[in-house]
């Protein structure tokens, strides 16, 4: 019954799954159900193209190796494009939360021993690195990654 359906379709089923993909992508935003997206209405307008031409050459087999290459091909092309033409954020560090709070100061919840402590930030208690120091000794974070701030005496 379903490929009955599609065949009845012919180049408008390619069409419909575009216009899905499409509809996935902002559903599913990555930029890679775009690619798909347009390789099967490109196939979708050539098999509208030849549908009343009667054109054997045209079979499913070739339509779907024709989108796997499209996609393939779009789907590099893509990239290689957005690699080159990367936008510039206008909140660089939005995602990165060490880079926030490098030169930030804040107090020692617990002594920094054997060059381990931790200090209280927000609502969140950060493991710190740096020489030892007593609790309650102001720190200025210089630096760290996501699980421990480097940090030095205020």
């Amino acid at each position: 019954m379903i490929l009955e359906t599609i065949r009845e379709l012919g180049g408008w089923s390619w069409v419909i799954l575009g216009l899905g993909l499409l509809g996935l992508e902002i559903l599913a935003p990555g930029i890679f159900f775009l690619w798909l997206g347009a390789a099967a209405l490109v196939i979708g307008a050539i098999s509208l193209m030849v549908w009343g031409l009667g054109a054997e050459l045209w079979v499913w087999q070739v339509q779907v190796l024709g989108f796997l290459i499209l996609s393939i091909v779009l789907a590099y092309a893509g990239r290689s494009w957005l690699s080159r033409n990367e936008v510039e954020s206008d909140e660089p560090m939005l995602n990165n939360r060490v880079a926030q709070l490098v030169g930030q100061t804040a107090t020692l919840e617990q002594p920094i021993v054997n060059g381990v402590g931790h200090v209280r930030l927000g609502d969140t208690l950060w493991r710190v690195r740096g020489e030892d120091m007593p609790a309650g000794t102001r720190v200025r974070i210089r630096g760290g990654n996501s699980d421990r701030l480097d940090v030095e005496s205020a």
